[in-house]
């Protein structure tokens, strides 16, 4: 059971932690997650207010390193808006592994949801779910296993007060920025990660440089 579902023992943290992350690309955050990293192969939730206050920004040195390094896909499934491809170039992900699908039912964008997670050819997929249950987000845990692929689903930050299965959540806050730095960094707030209590809201600070260029993450995707 506990290899097929996923499930761990809290006797087993310190043997199962040595596992190594994803590099998130932000130490401070690295420092807080299990394994210094995103989870390889469990679900990730990030709960957030409104779309465009630095979500993306947040995963892209991530998924620029996924999309250099594996020969796997990165599915956007039911993205909000269009992916921008300027906008992903200039984070360093490459193009070509970037698989957009457009379920046009509720019902088919948890089947393809699932389907890419557990299918081992996604080393990671984005979703943006509008209603998700428990015991859907349990399915969707169980198969990052399965298929070896990070999860990451964007959800309302009324999602926090609810129970989730997911191995990772966390609160985005908008943070304050002057005018000339608008989005150049966010407040987090780590709610739930395997070994470690959640945390106080602390600040990453993005140094991308993409506020100097033609095109920014206000308008993300």
């Amino acid at each position: 059971m506990l290899q097929d579902t996923g499930l761990w023992r809290a006797s087993s943290i310190g043997c199962e932690f040595r596992r190594r992350g994803i590099p998130t690309g932000y130490s401070v955050l690295d420092e807080y997650l299990p394994g210094g990293g995103w989870p390889v192969d469990g679900l990730t939730e990030l709960l957030y207010e409104r779309h465009g206050i630095g979500e993306f920004r947040l995963l892209a040195p991530a998924l620029s390193r996924l999309s250099r390094q594996e020969d796997r896909w990165i599915v956007y499934l039911a993205p909000p808006f269009i992916p921008y491809a300027p906008a992903l170039s200039g984070a360093g992900v490459d193009l070509s592994a970037i698989l957009v699908v457009r379920p046009k039912k509720r019902k088919d964008m948890l089947w393809a949801l699932e389907q890419a997670l557990g299918s081992g050819s996604c080393s990671a997929v984005l979703a943006w779910p509008d209603s998700i249950d428990t015991r859907e987000v349990r399915r969707l845990q169980v198969a990052c296993k399965r298929g070896n692929s990070w999860g990451v689903l964007f959800r309302s930050h009324r999602a926090a007060k609810q129970v989730s299965p997911a191995e990772l959540r966390i609160r985005l806050f908008a943070a304050l920025a002057s005018p000339l730095e608008e989005n150049a960094s966010l407040d987090l707030k780590i709610l739930k990660r395997r070994g470690g209590w959640t945390t106080g809201v602390f600040p990453i600070q993005f140094h991308d440089g993409l506020n100097q260029r033609t095109y920014d993450f206000s308008f993300d995707f």
